[in-house]
């Protein structure tokens, strides 16, 4: 996610904190090279020429002739400007006071609305909230199916058509009894796909919008459209009017153009951004955070959300009480490991770190050897995990054959795993 992008703003600044005080020679070169950045990005043309003109205006003003560290105080001003033009502020959901709270979601075909409402129900049934999905794209081949299988996963009913049932206008008009019925306090309505040049389509989702009466439509954008995302969401926009949008797919955009460009070119917020084909990868799109990824700043916030949410607090307490005491087993290292492992792949966990170097950030980390440690591990015995010093040669040998591994392997790890002792007994 703007790896492009971070990478030619991180060239820039790395040459600009060379510099002691900056010329207004400087600070044309440096709006220059953020202008193609931005360009190369994807970035609409008009968003990059304000933006540009901000930064360049701030840049060559007194608060930058006047610091100390004026590489530094421009960076900043990049920040702040990148910021404002993401939105400035974290959207969230309108939650009606009368429930059920109505969150209408559309787009194009293959945008990745049926997954997205199925993500959106997670985080929100995590949240605590009551929820129900409407199966109401009734023109996909299989949709409603789709859904149900992926509400099955997150435990999440779903209202769809009735035997020959084809009209999603009449399915709609039952969504609130039934929302009443089982008292869900948020509906979830996962529309059909539809370009924006069908009036046709287009018309039914007015249809459908009218009888929903929805607190929320959101717009399902797929990031790796560019700058054509700009077009969808404006078409969208004129059709029904938009409360909000949703990226999918922004793992796999590189540039970043299309969440750089829609807040500011069509005036409606990024609630919520895709960052993985997992359910559970999708998150709530912070305009700062975001930035600060953009600029190599990290995301210290965000890695400590995941945490949260993937360390349990009594296992925790309990590591800490060992830890403190010099005690640390590979049962331990274990639980800790698989917890990890939950917030997602660790290359994406290390972009989130502040100050990583560009070499540790774009390193290709197999998942699959964090797999062969924990098959070492489970291959052991309970009094192997807890005291590794008696495990001799045949049980190395029965070890590496129970995991599919060499005993070599074996052998690396626990000769890895009496380090991390020595270090853990040393902080103690």
């Amino acid at each position: 996610m703007f790896d492009a992008l971070a990478e030619r703003f991180e060239g820039i600044f790395t040459r600009l904190r060379g510099r002691g005080r900056l010329s207004d020679r400087d600070v044309e070169e440096v709006t220059r090279e953020i202008r193609l950045a931005l360009l190369e990005a994807d970035v609409n043309v008009r968003v990059v020429r304000d933006l540009v003109a901000r930064v360049r205006e701030r840049a060559a003003g007194a608060e930058v002739h006047q610091s100390l560290t004026p590489a530094q105080q421009v960076i900043k001003i990049v920040h702040e400007e990148l910021v404002t033009t993401l939105g400035g502020t974290t959207g969230r959901l309108v939650m009606s006071d009368r429930p059920p709270t109505v969150v209408m979601l559309c787009g194009l075909q293959g945008s990745g609305k049926t997954t997205c409402a199925a993500k959106l129900a997670r985080r929100l049934r995590r949240d605590g909230l009551s929820v129900l999905l409407v199966a109401a794209d009734l023109r996909r081949p299989a949709a409603v199916e789709q859904l149900r299988v992926l509400a099955d996963r997150i435990d999440v009913p779903v209202l769809g058509p009735g035997p020959g049932e084809a009209d999603p206008v009449a399915l709609c008009r039952r969504v609130r009894d039934e929302a009443e019925r089982r008292a869900s306090t948020v509906v979830i309505v996962d529309t059909a796909g539809r370009l924006q040049v069908d009036t046709e389509l287009m018309d039914e989702l007015r249809a459908v919008r009218d009888v929903l009466e929805p607190t929320d439509t959101l717009l399902v954008v797929d990031a790796m459209t560019g700058q054509e995302a700009v077009n969808v969401a404006t078409a969208f926009d004129e059709a029904v009017p938009l409360d909000g949008v949703v990226l999918t797919k922004i793992d796999g955009d590189a540039r970043g153009g299309a969440a750089l460009s829609v807040k500011e070119v069509v005036g409606k917020p990024i609630l919520f951004v895709g960052v993985g084909e997992k359910l559970d990868e999708f998150e709530p799109f912070h305009p700062d955070r975001i930035a600060g990824r953009i600029l190599g700043m990290g995301d210290v916030l965000t890695l400590i959300e995941k945490a949260e949410a993937a360390f349990d607090a009594e296992q925790a307490k309990a590591a800490e009480a060992k830890l403190r005491e010099g005690q640390f087993s590979l049962e331990d290292f274990l639980t800790q490991m698989r917890q990890v492992r939950k917030m997602g792949p660790l290359t994406n966990l290390l972009k989130l770190l502040p100050g990583m170097p560009k070499e540790l950030r774009q390193a290709d980390l197999d998942e699959r050897e964090l797999a062969r440690v924990e098959a070492i591990i489970c291959s052991m015995t309970p009094q192997e995990r807890r005291d590794p010093s008696i495990i001799n040669g045949s049980r190395r040998l029965r070890i590496a054959r129970g995991a599919g591994v060499t005993t070599s392997e074996v052998n690396a790890l626990l000769k890895q795993f009496k380090v991390a002792q020595q270090m853990v007994r040393q902080v103690a």
